[in-house]
């Protein structure tokens, strides 16, 4: 039977000494190796963090010390179904709860955001033409914008790659297709996403994205290509 890929990152930790009782937090580096596994402990550390900040040390300690006495709480089977079920439903679900609150404390916060059905929280920085609203999946749309991280950091400007996105409205993703349906042409929106109408839980390690992250988007509608016209137009040859 298979036993669950989270126990080598126990085994460390216990090399460095980190759940000795007696080490205080000064334990020693006295070869290469204990340098080696310090590193590797601050690495398991920093993932430990970004998989749930909230988990308790002491806790994780005793289910290290309790392998070593050959006896735990958890059969190797139970564990890895719970950590599974964690990783998978848990996991996620504490990420949506985090979500929605940060969104409802920025709406909350400032009275020049509003939010969508799906969360999205926005604030229309620029009214555009009003004639000219993307309705259609099918109008096609010029954009031009930024995308950043919770904590301010740039991960994508079609201004500083000198872009303008060309493109269907309908292959927009959701939480983008709702905020240009809210403004018209020449009109600018930022917009808080959540991650069910961004990237997801899939998330996009080119732009560094992670799974389920909110993002912010600020948005310049450049120009609308109504199909409505497109299609008149071409009747009209015919």
């Amino acid at each position: 039977m298979k036993k669950i890929l989270i126990a080598p990152v126990l085994l460390v930790l216990l090399s460095v000494g980190a759940c000795s009782k007696k080490s205080g937090g000064n334990a020693k580096l006295v070869r290469d190796t204990d340098s080696l596994a310090y590193v590797i402990g601050m690495n398991v550390g920093r993932n430990l963090l970004r998989m749930d900040s909230t988990i308790r040390v002491e806790v994780l300690c005793e289910g290290i010390r309790d392998v070593f006495r050959g006896k735990t709480r958890f059969t190797d089977e139970e564990a890895r179904t719970f950590y599974l079920t964690y990783v998978n439903y848990l996991l996620p679900e504490k990420a949506r709860a985090y979500e929605e609150q940060f969104l409802a404390d920025i709406a909350k916060s400032n009275r020049s955001y509003a939010r969508t059905g799906s969360g999205v929280t926005y604030t229309v920085t620029e009214i555009g033409d009003q004639e000219r609203i993307p309705v259609s999946e099918r109008d096609s749309v010029a954009l031009r914008y930024v995308i950043r991280s919770t904590d301010g950091t740039l991960l994508y400007s079609s201004y500083e790659r000198g872009d303008t996105v060309r493109d269907l409205l309908g292959h927009l993703r959701r939480g983008v297709r709702e905020s240009v349906k809210l403004i018209g042409e020449g009109g600018r929106i930022e917009a808080w996403i959540p991650a069910a109408a961004a990237y997801g839980a899939e998330g996009d390690k080119a732009l560094g994205i992670g799974p389920n992250a909110t993002l912010r988007y600020e948005i310049e509608l450049v120009d609308v290509a109504k199909y409505a016209d497109w299609s008149r137009r071409n009747k009209l040859r015919r």
